[in-house]
């Protein structure tokens, strides 16, 4: 990895933690010429031929379609479990046994021993099948892949959506450092009151243990209320702007070998990835003119939930596991 792709990686590191996103002072050779060339190229010319894409290019959703069965799978396989008395998959996604194997949510286990102030050797040998998993598919698989907020939240980002095509709402975003305060500030509670505050309010713990328990009525109209704040100010706020548990599996997935690749050359630069991504700031480089090389792996925010893949028209985006070939 040359020093302009550790760079950009850096970068990458810095936009998860809040940082905003901006231009590069260094592109690699090769990038440069591309993006010359597509500054050259006449408009009427470039314009012909995204519209030559768009009128072969078929809406696919195979990735969200993939993604909310797996969802949907994963967090009813607790339910029947639980109903039938199986004992397949027990318990709830903040700590559960999967035949046998103990799973521990990673931001669960360190709630937990921050307030009981040392290392819970149960727990940290809970975490350990769950740390390696995540690492591989990459730590905020987690969010869009297997939590049952996330869904509930993205369908209400879709209600969100057509209220502003009617103009009837407008998103008001909030500054995305917010969300590295709430983890120091749930962490700190933690430490302070002996109690895991963060797990009392976290609606993907209330809603998993809802589904398959039942919850309280509560507990129910706080998650609620956050769908309804998300609806009608701030398009999807608890995931982007709040939540540790993805910063947490954001730093754990840091290295994964799954991932998002940006391709330059085939890049009409339409925007129909980054309106369509749960967290557009991870495709910045899809902004033209900020490609630092010819191809680019989305950064660790990114929670592989395929949208933009399903998205782009030129195929510009697709899986990768690194040092092998895409995955379609």
């Amino acid at each position: 990895m040359n020093k302009i792709l550790q760079r950009r990686f850096v970068d990458q590191i810095l936009v998860m933690f809040g940082r905003e996103s901006k231009k590069p002072e260094q592109i690699t050779e090769r990038a440069q010429k591309v993006h010359e060339l597509k500054r050259m190229t006449n408009k009427a010319e470039l314009q012909a031929a995204k519209d030559a894409h768009r009128a072969h290019q078929e809406k696919s959703h195979k990735w969200r379609n993939r993604r909310w069965a797996t969802l949907i799978f994963a967090n009813l396989l607790f339910v029947v479990s639980f109903a039938l008395d199986i004992q397949i998959l027990e318990g709830a996604l903040t700590a559960s046994r999967f035949i046998g194997f103990h799973l521990i949510d990673l931001n669960s286990a360190l709630q937990v021993m921050l307030a009981h102030k040392h290392i819970i050797t149960n727990l940290f040998i809970g975490t350990g099948t769950v740390l390696v998993l995540w690492i591989l598919l990459g730590g905020r698989t987690f969010c869009s892949w297997v939590c049952p907020y996330h869904l509930l939240a993205e369908w209400a980002e879709k209600i969100h959506l057509w209220l502003a095509q009617k103009k009837l709402v407008t998103d008001q975003p909030i500054d995305r450092r917010l969300r590295t305060v709430f983890w120091l500030v749930f962490a700190l509670l933690a430490v302070v009151t002996g109690y895991t505050v963060y797990e009392a309010i976290s609606p993907t713990g209330i809603v998993s243990r809802a589904l398959i328990y039942g919850g309280s009525v509560l507990a129910m109209l706080w998650v609620l209320a956050l769908l309804v704040f998300e609806v009608f100010f701030v398009r999807r706020a608890w995931c982007r702007y709040a939540c540790p548990i993805g910063l947490t599996y954001g730093v754990v997935g840091i290295v994964s070998p799954l991932r998002v690749k940006y391709r330059l050359e085939s890049c009409f630069h339409e925007g129909d990835c980054r309106k369509v991504c749960l967290v557009p700031h991870v495709l910045d480089t899809v902004i033209k003119g900020r490609a630092v090389d010819t191809e680019v792996p989305i950064g660790p925010d990114c929670t592989r939930c395929g949208l933009c893949v399903d998205a782009c028209p030129t195929g510009s985006l697709k899986f990768e596991v690194k040092g092998l070939s895409k995955l379609m």
